[in-house]
């Protein structure tokens, strides 16, 4: 059975409001994200303020999170593949049982 869609706005920084069409059981990680995205904007506006635009900040706020999604997307393939070659021996100590 499908989701059902629900119409949220996020506003981000001091961007104009994006519409989205997500699914209803979403909602919760989407506004998360929007606070996480706002918070360091915040935080760096203020640190910056002398020396960036609102724009170059909310840059800077999206290559971190770039940054820290690559570095979790690395993570989880290692993770992944320690744990794939962990399952092949397993499987060989155990068909050696046999």
């Amino acid at each position: 059975m499908p989701s059902e869609k629900q119409n949220i706005w996020i506003h981000l920084a001091d961007t104009k409001a994006m519409p989205l069409s997500i699914d209803r059981e979403a909602e919760e990680t989407y506004r998360e994200a929007e606070k996480l995205v706002n918070t360091l904007w915040e935080r760096w506006m203020n640190r910056f303020s002398d020396s960036s635009t609102s724009h170059e900040v909310l840059a800077r706020v999206a290559f971190q999170f770039a940054r820290l999604y690559l570095e979790t997307y690395q993570d989880n393939k290692n993770v992944n593949d320690y744990l794939t070659e962990f399952e092949q021996q397993l499987d060989e100590i155990v068909l050696k049982i046999d």
